[in-house]
């Protein structure tokens, strides 16, 4: 059997964690007790019939799902095709967050955790996960890269008045990257009375395949909805792609379904070079970082370089182990839009169809616009991870509001 039959047919990952060649354990022998632990906990609550039951009534009366499928009339006219999003910029806390901080947190507080630690990059994981710790009553510290706090400020105050403690990381690149290396070290330090609400469908097994699980809902309810709408599945999906969690959300119950294409929107930032963009399917090469073999940003010295984003979500130099098999595999693509057309693709959905996305989001816009223009007249589905209201420091910054602004 192909790793990509395995994956349809549920099989993967594999007894060892993988994804084909991709995924795994790489981690220090003091974190092996709770990794171990971690998973026998996950497989028994997600297999748990009340347990799953209790995690979907808090989705619908504390996180309202199911998320809206909307039609999007402006932008199908203007790119010649039929565009439909999945609006996780609706759920509570502004994005596709909280489906996977929610979950962790309950399973958390199954296994008797005394504390919660996060990372964040955007700022949406951290305030999800804060919100989530503070649904379930358990204390929340949050590690965050310098430069993103600076550049996330809204998002860093409501993490604060959610109750969570913010640490901002001073030393590697100051980002996300960082920002994961510091909560890696801190669980070492206490494995097995900390849990580690890891954000994104990277690191050691289990996380990639725990937050899939968790994140797939949006996926689900996706295909649903566009059965149920639009009268048929869509041609293609369209997910912007960091680390990985809502595109991977997104695109696994689309996985089996042939005529369904897959398409992933990277960061490219501002140029090709190594440091000028975030594009790891696109430019990266099998390596380890963060206690998983995926595809990486490195040189030729494997050494991971530091990445360039103007959306702090998707600045990370690794991607999830599921994508690099999607992607190893052709069952998925994966294209980079740069920062100029991520910003312009804002600008257009905001002025045709009243939604403000996030930076994160708005890669996916252009990347579907891209796609429209090659492919017209087909059924489009963009996975809209989150709200843009967090990034209007940025804006500021990057737009001409013209005078006065």
């Amino acid at each position: 059997m192909t790793a990509l039959a395995a994956l349809i047919a549920g099989e993967l990952p594999d007894g060892r964690g993988r994804f084909g060649q991709f995924g795994g354990r790489f981690i220090p022998e003091t974190l092996v007790p709770a990794i171990n632990r971690l998973e026998a906990g996950a497989k028994e609550a997600l297999a748990d019939a009340e347990w799953r039951a209790g995690l979907d009534a808090e989705l619908a009366s504390w996180v309202g799902r199911p998320t809206p499928l909307t039609h999007a009339p402006s932008l199908s006219r203007a790119w010649g095709a039929d565009v439909w999003l999945k609006r996780e910029d609706l759920a509570h806390t502004g994005a596709h967050k909280i489906n996977n901080a929610l979950g962790q947190a309950l399973l958390a507080k199954r296994m008797g955790a005394t504390r919660i630690i996060a990372e964040t990059g955007a700022g949406q994981h951290g305030v999800a996960s804060a919100a989530a710790c503070a649904r379930v009553g358990l204390p929340c510290i949050v590690y965050m890269g310098a430069v993103d706090v600076e550049r996330q400020a809204p998002n860093v105050r409501r993490m604060k008045l959610l109750g969570a403690t913010v640490v901002p990381v001073t030393t590697g690149d100051q980002t996300l990257r960082a920002a994961i290396d510091e909560a890696l070290r801190d669980w070492v330090s206490d494995p097995m009375g900390t849990f580690y609400l890891l954000g994104s469908a990277v690191g050691p097994h289990p996380y990639p395949w725990l937050v899939r699980e968790l994140q797939s809902v949006l996926g689900r309810e996706a295909r649903s909805q566009m059965l149920r709408d639009a009268g048929k599945l869509p041609d293609v999906a369209v997910a912007c792609v960091g680390g990985g969690s809502n595109a991977i959300g997104l695109f696994h119950p689309f996985v089996g379904d042939a005529d369904v294409k897959l398409l992933g929107v990277e960061a490219g930032g501002h140029g090709t070079g190594l440091g000028e963009h975030s594009a790891t399917v696109a430019y990266g090469s099998p390596g380890v970082l963060h206690g998983c073999k995926s595809l990486l940003i490195q040189d030729d010295d494997g050494q991971v370089i530091e990445t360039h984003s103007i959306s702090a979500g998707l600045d990370y130099p690794g991607v999830g182990p599921e994508h690099a098999l999607l992607a190893e595999t052709g069952r998925a693509e994966y294209i980079a839009v740069t920062d100029d057309e991520a910003l312009d693709a804002l600008q257009e959905c905001c002025r045709l169809e009243g939604i403000l996305p996030a930076l994160e989001s708005s890669h996916a816009f252009a990347g579907a616009r891209k796609y429209a223009a090659e492919h017209p007249g087909e059924t489009i589905l963009i996975g809209c991870s989150g709200r843009g209201d967090k990034d209007l420091g940025i804006l500021m910054n990057a737009i001409d509001f013209g005078e006065g602004a």
